[in-house]
């Protein structure tokens, strides 16, 4: 049996799909995962339904398919779980990506001269978004969470890491490199837990995982009536450089979601950012590292579910698009979507999200328009930062994600950027990254390059607005975020 299994937990949902070695799905189950908002700047989420809605999923594809080869593991990165190693029970509700409340934390030490030594060993900068200033907060606010952490009866845990652990039947307690490189606790250059760091953050080393490669025997779990073994394991958007086959340097992948993150093959030299991107482990096989220069961008998608859900504009995110497009341009008015802060380049985990340039003939549809020009425009700032950094042009983009399904951001990404942009015929490249790293550790496949040739392009978008109305708009934006900032 050659067909592989991959789950695929985000920030919006817990998805299975069994995969055919050629990327056709065979079969699906998905259910949406609530978030919670306990203060301003808070997202939480509950393991538990985090693990039944996985399970749930899991059984349902299994029922349908049957035997598979293998089980691959990605995940929504950052997202922070601790829990009690004897009952398997969290100590807290996961506290999301998106949370901002260690932003002062943040700032402290940031104030104090640290963010120099923490991006040299982590490639990442001082922000809420990562795990360290997550764990401290638990252990802190929790009651006996310290205490117990130190008695080595707690464990952490991103979210693949909480569920192999119960896949497992709690017998595996690991990571893998690309989760470890996200906690602002791993050591990218010397691939280790760093002991600086982990005083700086004043965590305990007995609550961590083992670290291992994204190909790895992580041990089987026990689905449908059966043992499967779990074989490989990457962090989401990891996983999505895999699944677009981006194992050259210099290629890029941008993946549009709930945020957007665009990754950039920068081969096998670490190389810290000079422009205010994150330098991230992209894959580790067989020990060895290949690396990547990573824009985030904390909303993209999710400022389309606002849209519908919080103001009502429109019943479908299916709807945007014939929305923005019922108008000629977007009227003046600008969307900046830092619901949750800014990401990169601009690091402002205070931001919060602005339309500005509205008249008394904006509507609707101009201000549609300006949430999915957003997504081009912050693109755009991501990809001159890497240019710096790497001195290289991408010939192309590869773009995948649910907003890719919208002609009309696909076309303006082009035109905002410059540069064709891709979407693949496996639309699921998380998942199907995932399903890659467990093939290659079944033998379904002689190794990544292998996969890769698998990879085929659905749609290719030509950029076509001219050089003039390109810089006009981008101008445009440069000036909204300057109001913001």
């Amino acid at each position: 049996m050659k067909n592989l299994l991959a789950i695929d937990q985000g920030t919006t949902s817990s998805r299975a799909i069994i995969f055919s070695p050629e990327g056709d799905i065979l079969a699906v189950r998905q259910k949406e995962l609530k978030l919670h908002y306990p203060q301003s700047g808070w997202v939480e989420q509950n393991p538990d339904d985090i693990l039944a809605d996985t399970l749930w999923a899991c059984e349902g594809v299994l029922g349908e398919v049957g035997d598979v080869a293998a089980i691959g593991i990605t995940n929504q990165r950052e997202t922070t779980i601790i829990w009690d190693r004897d009952s398997g029970k969290p100590v807290y509700n996961a506290i999301v990506w998106q949370d901002r409340r260690t932003a002062d934390l943040c700032a402290s030490l940031k104030a104090k001269g640290h963010e120099d030594m923490v991006s040299g060993k982590t490639g990442l900068l001082l922000d809420p978004y990562f795990s360290a200033t997550k764990i401290a907060w638990i252990l802190d606010n929790v009651d006996g969470a310290r205490a117990k952490a130190k008695a080595g009866k707690l464990a952490f845990g991103t979210v693949d890491t909480f569920l192999l652990w119960h896949l497992t039947g709690g017998k595996v307690h690991a990571t893998d490199a690309t989760n470890a490189s996200r906690t602002m606790l791993y050591n990218i250059v010397e691939q280790r837990w760093d002991e600086e760091l982990l005083r700086l953050f004043n965590i305990p080393q007995s609550i961590l995982p083992e670290v291992k490669d994204n190909v790895a025997d992580f041990g089987s779990a026990a689905l449908a009536g059966r043992n499967v073994r779990i074989g490989g394991m990457a962090g989401d958007q990891q996983a999505a450089l895999i699944g677009q086959a981006c194992f050259e340097h210099g290629m890029v992948k941008s993946t549009y979601g709930t945020g957007c993150f665009a990754l950039m093959n920068i081969g096998g030299a670490f190389k810290r950012s000079q422009n205010r991107l994150l330098t991230t482990i992209g894959y580790r096989l067989d020990g060895k590292t290949t690396y990547a220069v990573e824009g985030s961008i904390f909303v993209a998608g999710a400022a389309i579910q606002w849209l519908r859900d919080g103001l009502g504009v429109f019943a479908s995110a299916k709807e945007s698009e014939a929305l923005a497009l019922s108008v000629p341009d977007n009227g003046g008015v600008y969307f900046v979507p830092a619901f949750t802060g800014l990401g990169a380049p601009y690091w402002r985990p205070e931001a919060r999200a602005i339309i500005c340039g509205l008249g008394r003939e904006s509507t609707r549809a101009h201000i549609t328009r300006a949430a999915l020009e957003a997504q081009g425009y912050q693109t755009l700032d991501l990809m001159d930062a890497m240019r710096r950094d790497s001195g290289r042009e991408p010939e192309v983009i590869r773009a995948d994600g649910g907003l890719v399904a919208n002609a009309f951001v696909c076309q303006f990404l082009a035109d905002m950027l410059g540069k064709p942009v891709e979407v693949p015929k496996v639309a699921e490249t998380t998942a199907w990254g995932a399903a890659v790293l467990a093939g290659v550790s079944a033998g379904v496949f002689n190794g990544l390059q292998d996969a890769g040739k698998r990879w085929k392009a659905a749609r290719r978008y030509e950029p076509r607005m001219d050089v003039a109305k390109r810089e006009a708009l981008y101008t445009g934006w440069k000036k909204a975020v300057g109001m913001l900032l």
